[in-house]
């Protein structure tokens, strides 16, 4: 275990305590969640260290790591996924003006760029985990990246999207510097994350399946994102709601309260979560759209 010392954000010194959650995956764990007094970013710490955080990941049932079905909620994941990889590319392609360079960061097994692949964009993933690593190759029929050092010497990229990733990066400046260098002028930057300013979250507390601790080294409001990226030369353009994240996080949720699913509350608190979003914004999981300037 490492304990940060100094914001991975602004360097800030002072934190405080904002949550206890347990690592229901692996580990069986409590973590603690801190925010910086600074600039309000919540993070894990103390936390695993790089040499040890790849063991928090080894499980059957760590989805984007895995293509195999094992169960009512996977099914329902995938089932959904193959809908919303199509909605992801046309995204992409409606901001870009078309199909061009993407880079999927911490891409999984390969399902968002094996999509774009087939609607012909110039494709490029990069994974750290071997096995993810391995089965993304396999998909697409080409190497996978494994290491920053590779993608720094890359040409300049027109898309990079980082779904549900960001959250577990380790270096985020250096990382948020590198990939605000490989996009062109006027390229697209796209990054998903959970969003704890939600109602779900508000619901569930401790219980709320997106704080994933300790996979998930940080846990982003909608403010501290969108000022944090804008420090690397990128504006905003929009947020986009991810509704289902809503549905499927409470299911999980339950699951971690109730040691079972309770599908009658999911669908509720899913719904009850997206409505309220639809006046604040604050859905369970955001897409937001940064611009290079």
């Amino acid at each position: 275990m490492e304990e940060l010392q100094e914001c991975p954000a602004c360097a800030g010194t002072l934190f405080t305590p904002y949550l206890t959650c347990q690592d229901q995956l692996v580990s069986q764990k409590q973590f603690t969640i801190q925010q910086c007094s600074s600039c309000q970013l919540l993070f894990t710490n103390p936390r695993p260290s790089a040499e040890t955080i790849g063991s928090y990941y080894k499980s059957d049932t760590y989805i984007s790591h895995d293509d195999t079905k094992k169960g009512i909620v996977d099914t329902i994941y995938r089932t959904v996924r193959s809908y919303a990889l199509s909605q992801k590319e046309s995204w992409i392609k409606s901001m870009n003006g078309g199909v061009g360079a993407v880079l999927d960061y911490g891409c999984g097994t390969g399902a968002f760029i094996k999509e774009c692949q087939e609607k012909g964009w110039n494709i490029i993933g990069f994974e750290p985990d071997n096995d993810a690593r391995r089965l993304a190759s396999e998909r697409v029929s080409q190497k996978i990246l494994k290491d920053n050092d590779e993608i720094k010497s890359l040409p300049e990229l027109d898309v990079i999207t980082l779904w549900h990733v960001l959250e577990h990066v380790a270096d985020l400046n250096e990382t948020l510097a590198m990939l605000s260098n490989k996009l062109r002028t006027g390229g697209h930057l796209v990054i998903a994350v959970p969003n704890p300013a939600s109602k779900d979250a508000a619901m569930y507390g401790a219980n709320w399946a997106a704080y994933d601790v300790p996979r998930h080294l940080y846990h982003f409001t909608p403010s501290v994102l969108t000022a944090l990226i804008e420090t690397f030369g990128l504006k905003l353009q929009k947020s986009l709601p991810m509704r289902f994240d809503a549905y499927y996080i409470a299911m999980l949720s339950t699951k971690h309260r109730d040691g079972k699913i309770d599908y009658v509350e999911s669908l509720s608190s899913g719904m009850r979560s997206n409505n309220a979003a639809g006046k604040t914004g604050n859905y369970s999981s955001l897409t937001y759209v940064f611009r290079k300037l």
